[in-house]
Formats: structure tokens, sequence, C-alpha cells
């Protein structure tokens, strides 16, 4: 059984990543369809910077960050069926990740991959649902066409180049540094772009063969709109994942000459509906190839006390693939 108080990471204020500071609460209790998750490792997101910033999550959520860990099954709620105490998983949780427990879906409860430990399987979850949600099902990208991810070594990035290589779609990543280029292309992308020295329309123009990119990832938000749409295939994609940065703002005849879908998600606002999709997808199409052909790139890994450390590198941008938080017992 589990004790009673755990150790967790509380949001005290508002701010930066001093107001980040380890607490005493309550282990949650399971209801049903839940299992309790003795966490080894946590997942650091920008969504956990955001929610830091801000001082809050989502309604109805724990106020504790943290959206995947990899750790043991303690106790299985009513009605839970694949799981027991004792075995060791990886989760997309709502919220809870930053602590010593932490509560899951029993249908957003994977397996680790064979071949896996936890700290790699805990990298998984969010950088790999959202990659699949917004460069598959949102983007629909298919084999033999091009995507421009933007921020191709953050740890969606990292992702999703694996992802389309493995569905047979060529990959142009947009990037910071020489380090981070050799990363990206390292993992299939066929040329990596400094956007500081570089103008990257034109060298999707250049990498496509004047084509342009069939799907855009942009972790940037409306900054890059008109470029994007300049750089963007007739009857291209693009996908956001960040509303930050100025508004949407382009001629509204650019999106009619290239036929151009814009879209956009967030994920953990998502229903649980799409998010049990997601994980059925990714299942059959992806967990197969885990640890041969896609495997998450891990930057760093900082003990759960030190997670504004792990903020303020995250915010840094320094950072390659994901950063993890080990939790101690």
């Amino acid at each position: 059984m589990p004790p009673s108080t755990m150790t967790a990471i509380s949001i005290v204020r508002a701010g930066g990543p001093e107001v980040l500071q380890s607490d005493t609460r309550p282990v949650p209790q399971a209801g049903a369809g839940q299992v309790l998750l003795k966490v080894s490792y946590a997942g650091v997101n920008r969504h956990d910077c955001g929610q830091r910033s801000r001082g809050s999550g989502p309604p109805g959520a724990t106020d504790i960050p943290g959206l995947e860990v990899a750790g043991e099954v303690v106790v299985a709620g009513a009605g839970v069926t694949r799981w027991q105490a004792g075995d060791r998983v990886c989760a997309l949780v709502n919220g809870g990740g930053y602590a010593q427990y932490c509560i899951a879906q029993e249908p957003l409860t994977m397996p680790i991959p064979t071949g896996f430990d936890l700290k790699h399987a805990a990298a998984l979850p969010e950088a790999l649902f959202t990659a699949w949600l917004n460069v598959f099902m949102l983007g629909r990208l298919k084999a033999g066409e091009w995507l421009l991810a933007h921020g191709g070594s953050s740890g969606v990035g990292t992702m999703a180049i694996q992802l389309a290589r493995l569905e047979g779609a060529s990959v142009v990543t947009t990037v910071g540094n020489h380090a981070k280029a050799e990363v990206c292309r390292r993992l299939g992308a066929a040329r990596a772009i400094l956007y500081r020295e570089e103008d990257f329309v034109a060298c999707v123009k250049e990498a496509t063969g004047a084509r342009g990119a069939d799907v855009i990832l942009d972790m940037v938000g409306g900054t890059y709109a008109k470029r994007n749409l300049e750089a963007l295939a007739v009857d291209g994609r693009l996908v956001h994942l960040s509303g930050a940065g100025s508004e949407f703002c382009v001629p509204v005849s650019a999106i009619m000459t290239k036929r151009a879908v814009v879209t956009g998600s967030q994920l953990r606002a998502s229903p649980l509906s799409l998010k049990i999709e997601i994980v059925r997808q990714v299942m059959e199409r992806v967990w197969p190839h885990l640890g041969s052909k896609v495997a998450p790139i891990v930057d760093s890994i900082v003990p759960l006390a030190r997670a504004p450390d792990a903020h303020a590198r995250m915010e840094s941008s320094v950072h390659i693939g994901k950063i993890l938080l080990e939790v101690a017992h």
C-alpha cells in the first residue's frame, strides 16, 4: 500500500522557475478506471512552463504540474482490467506528474516498450502523442510528402522527424545551432536549416525542388504566419502547436492560392476519446518500432527537487530532446 503523504512540486504563485517548490501532499486515490502510479521519472514540457508562469492549470485538474510519467502501478481502481500492482508502465496524465505518486487513466497507460528503461519510457507519451496527432491525424502527412518541422531538436521535433521517416515522408527542419542541426540530420532530416543565418522559405523550396512542404509543424505561433504560407506546397497543411507570438495575420488570398488548411491543437485540452484514439494508432503503428526505428532523445535528467533548474533549461532552449525529472522514494 502507498503511504498517506508524498513529496510533490507546487507552484506557489505565478512567475519564473523559482516559484516551483517542494511540498508535502496527500497521495491521490485511484478512482474507477484509474491507476495510481509510483513515479520514477516525469517529463518536462513547455506546457508545464506555461502553467507555472500563469500560476494555475485548467479547471478540474490537479495544480501539480507534469503531463507524462513512467513508473509502477501501485493500485488499480475499480473496473481496471489491463493493469495490476507491480506492472511497469508509462502514461499520459492530466497533471500531477511532478510527484512521487500520480493518477493515470487506464486507457492512457501503456506498457514499457521492449528494451526500454523507465527513463526513456517517460520521454515518450507527450512528445509521441503530440507529434502523431498533429503531423498525421491533423496534418495527414503521407509517404512521399515533405514535412517542415520548426524546432526540430525539441522533444516533439525529434519525435516528428523519426515518425515522418518511419511513414516514408521526407523532412526539413529549422534549428538554432550546428549541434542541433547535426542531431536532426542523424535522425533522418534531409535538411536542417539554421534559422538565424538562413531563409527557411528559400531553403525549403530548394530542398523540395520548388514544391514546398506538404505539412508544416509550427511551434512558434503567429510570428511565422506569412513565411509559412510561402513555404507551404499547394494543398498543404499548416499545423500549430503554440499560441505564442503575434496573431496569425496573412491575406486570405494567400491561403486560397495554396488551398491551404490552417489548423492546430492542444493535447491536454483534447477529449479523452481523442486521446484514446491516439493511443490506439500509436500502439499499432509506432510501438513495434520503438527502440529500433524510433527512440526518444533524452537531453538531461534532473532530481525532482531541482525542478526549477529543469524549467530554466527548458526556457533557455539550449536543450536537445527531452528533459526529465528523476523521482526518489
